[in-house]
Parts: C-alpha cells; structure tokens; sequence
C-alpha cells in the first residue's frame, strides 16, 4: 500500500529549508531551559509550514506542539491517529566549535555552547518529516494527525519529563523520534533511568587555626560522602552509575571552616525500580555524612528520566522503511572530511562505533555505508535520554542516522564541528525520511499500530508507570527566559 518513493519526495522538495533551520539553530547554541532564539525558528517555521502551534507546554516557554491534520467540529480527534515526531534543539556548555574545521577552534575565540550532541540536525529533521507526513496523507486523503514536539533541555534538563507528567502524551498513538550519530540503525531500546540530586550540607563556620573546634564543615560532610559513594560502588549492580560534581565546595579561603558546600549525585540504574533502590542507598550515606560531621543535610532532585521501553512492532517498521532506504549516499567530499576528523581521533574511538551496532571495526571506512540489521545483540555503554519517559507514556521508537564520521564521540568538539557538513545535511534528510516512511506505515497499517498499542499495554500492566520526577519539583527556568 505505501509508496514509499512519494514520501521521500516530498522530504527531498522541502529538504533545504529545513537544512537552513539547523544551520539557524547551530549558530545560535542555548543550554537547557534558554532555547528562546531555537525555539522562537522552530515556532516561526510551523507556522509557515501551515502547523496550528501550541507554545508554553507544560510551564516551558521554549516547549511546544505543533499539529497538522483535520480536526472535529468541537476541535476534537476526528477517529484517525495521532502521530507524534520528536525533536531536540538544546546545546551544551563549553562546546562551541568553528563548523567545518578539524581542529579545536571555539567560535570567535571565545568558549561558549555547541552542538555537541548534533540536536540542531535534531530538531530539523524532526520536524522536516512531520511536514512531508502532513503533505502525504493530504495527497492520500488519509485521515490522521501529526504532531511535531519541541522539546527542550534533553541534555540534563529532562524536558520531556515534565511534559509527560503534564499529560502531553495522554492521546498520543505512537512518537517516533531520531539521533544523530555515525552510524545507521534503529536504537535497541536500552538506557539507563537517572536522577540528578544536589546534596548541601550545612555546618558552622570558625577559624580554621584560631578555633577549630567550633566549625562544622560542609565540605569535610560532601567530600564523606563522595567517599562513601565510593566504596558503594563495588557493591551496585554492574550496569548502574554514579558520577558528582562539586556546586559549592564552601569558599576559596582555607583558614575559614567551611560552613555550607553543596554537591551533585547523579545517579543512573537499569530501570525505575533499581535507580530508586540506589537513590535510597544514597541518601542513607548523605545522611552518615552529615551524622559524621554534625552538619544538617538538605536534599533536592534536580531532575529525573526513565529508562527506554522499547516496542517490537515500531522497531521492525522502522527497520523495514530504513532497509528499504539504505544508508545516506555520502561523496569524495564528505569522505575527506571524515578522514581529516578520524585524524583527530584514537582507533578506540573508531571501533566504538562499531561496538555499539555488535559489528566488526572497519577502519578504512570514515562514514557509516550500511544498515546494522535489527536482530543484534547488545553491547552495553548507554547513557540516558528523557525520551525514556516518552517510552513509558506511548509506544515509541528512535532511529540513529549517520551525520558524522565513524568513531566521532558525542558531546565533543568533533562532533560540533561536523554539525553544518554536508555530511550531516544529508544525515539530516535521511532521517526525515525514516521517521516520515515509519509514520506513514503505521498509519496505512492500522493492525500493526494497534499491535504496538496492545504491546505497550501489556508491559505496563506488568510495571506501571512512576515518574522520576517529585511532583514538588518544577522546570528550572531561568529568570531571562521567562
């Protein structure tokens, strides 16, 4: 029933417009929670893509929905499906990179944010396939509707958290979203649900010669603790995490008792269940801590996201349009620039790469020419994503589509670097027309997204749902983005 070379059409005949919004995005880097220029694009280019445009979700100014499709009399569902596409637009700190270089080169000399994590493809390609989907059920007199997402402060903001705890995706039937990378694949589902959590201890300050004995030091209890997380390690289960950052650590004066420091745990565990599990074991040492050094201890989660929950029937969808497109058709051009960044980088590096797809290393290749094929096994090394909780509300899936050179890690100045290349243009098209081709066969199968439902269904009868996040906290907005 589907076509899929009409749909890959229309991606191609809006392709550059959407390649100049990342290009917008990547020239304008904001962390987590102050995308108002990203955002204020991607709102404006809805609207001109004819999108009905909802900004604000779930308390988050640089938050939104853009939707497509017909609606009822009453401005309700119509009966047909309602597809949401995913996408990301937020930089990182300290990453900014001249583009198109293989040097180290921060933009203007001067060490700002970049898009180390490739989201300004992120967003584009996203929202590139909403538009074709949107254009192609038109074509087909298809009744449904599309729905692009803004989400904002993926990078340890947990954006989407607070937007399924909102209810943003209570009557959604399938997200389908996509991540830059350097290879092509559908995700194998698997990340680690984490919890961001400031511990401040609060003691009382003297003079560290004149009178010791009447401090109590913040930072002694914070750097107690780290010890004790510490020796914690060897008793976790293997695939769980522990990483901390120092806030505060008390002031730059050692003859001054240290009356208040603050730090940072972040905590990551296979699933809700074990992540809540070591969060109280962690607690419980913050709590020695502060005994130990007769401060008081203050918590605060900061954040928190689920693990992924993947779904079997999106995956094998996804995997079929992805067979059937193959991978990005990279020239000389590309090639030699991936060449110039694999320079910059370890064969380690290379070879990571190829772990993660359970694939033998190449290392005369620079940039990904295949499709890892579905049935894989896993080969360990995940991070975290709030597409996680996304997972949980609605059945989900997530392709990875090549936009660099093989070997090149996230979140580094390599990646920033390549985030304008025609390399990842065409990554950027491609995926669009993964995501676009998924969507669109769902909606001509509905057996198989009603099989994707009852899945989905079925797990969460068995492990309900608890969102990470307290209801007491709320998105961290800054004042300047208000």
């Amino acid at each position: 029933m589907h076509n899929s070379d009409r749909i890959w059409d229309i991606v191609d005949g809006y392709g550059q417009a959407f390649v100049a919004l990342s290009d917008r995005v990547f020239d304008t880097p904001e962390i987590a929670y102050t995308e108002t220029a990203s955002a204020a694009e991607h709102a404006r280019m809805l609207r001109a893509s004819g999108f009905r445009v909802t900004e604000g979700i779930a308390g988050i100014p640089t938050a939104m929905i853009g939707e497509a499709g017909d609606e009822g009399p009453d401005g309700g569902p119509d009966g047909g499906p309602v597809i949401a596409i995913l996408g990301e637009y937020d930089a990182l700190p300290e990453l900014g990179q001249e583009a198109g270089l293989a040097v180290p080169q921060p933009v203007g000399g001067k060490v700002g944010p970049g898009h180390g994590c490739g989201h300004n493809l992120f967003g584009a390609a996203a929202m590139l396939a909403a538009v074709a989907l949107r254009d192609y059920l038109a074509e087909a007199g298809i009744k449904a509707r599309v729905r692009y997402y803004g989400c904002p402060a993926e990078e340890g903001g947990a954006a989407k958290t607070f937007m399924v705890r909102a209810g943003a995706f209570d009557d959604v039937d399938a997200a389908i979203t996509w991540h830059p990378s350097s290879v092509n694949a559908v995700d194998d589902a698997v990340s680690l649900a984490n919890s961001r959590i400031d511990y401040t201890f609060h003691g009382r300050a003297a003079h560290a010669a004149g009178a010791p004995e009447l401090g109590r030091s913040g930072l002694d209890a914070v750097e107690l603790m780290n010890i004790g997380v510490n020796y914690m390690r060897e008793h976790m289960p293997d695939d769980a995490r522990i990483h901390y950052a120092y806030l505060d650590a008390g002031g730059i004066a050692p003859n001054v008792v240290q009356a208040k420091a603050t730090v940072r745990q972040l905590v990551r565990a296979r699933d809700l269940a074990g992540l809540r599990e070591l969060i109280a074991r962690v607690d419980k040492i913050a709590e020695g801590a502060a005994l130990m050094t007769e401060t008081r201890v203050e918590r605060r989660v900061v954040s928190g996201v689920s693990n992924l929950i993947g779904n079997r029937v999106l995956s094998e969808t996804m995997q079929a349009a992805f067979d059937r497109l193959g991978p990005p058709a990279f020239d000389a051009e590309d090639h030699a620039y991936a060449e110039a960044i694999r320079a910059t980088l370890t064969p380690e590096h290379i070879a990571s790469s190829f772990r993660k797809v359970a694939m033998k290393p190449r290392m005369d290749l620079a940039l990904s020419d295949f499709v890892a094929p579905l049935e894989r096994p896993h080969q360990g090394g995940e991070g975290s994503t709030d597409v996680g909780d996304v997972s949980w509300a609605v059945p989900t899936v997530q392709a990875r589509v090549a936009t660099c050179a093989l070997g090149t890690p996230l979140h580094t100045w390599q990646m920033t670097a390549q985030g304008k290349s025609p390399a990842a243009h065409k990554g950027l098209i491609h995926a669009a027309k993964v995501m676009a081709a998924t969507a669109r066969d769902l909606i001509e199968n509905p057996d198989r997204l009603r099989a994707a439902k009852a899945d989905h269904a079925a797990f969460l009868a068995d492990q309900p749902y608890s969102c990470p996040m307290p209801d007491e906290v709320t998105p961290p907005i800054p004042v300047a983005a208000e």
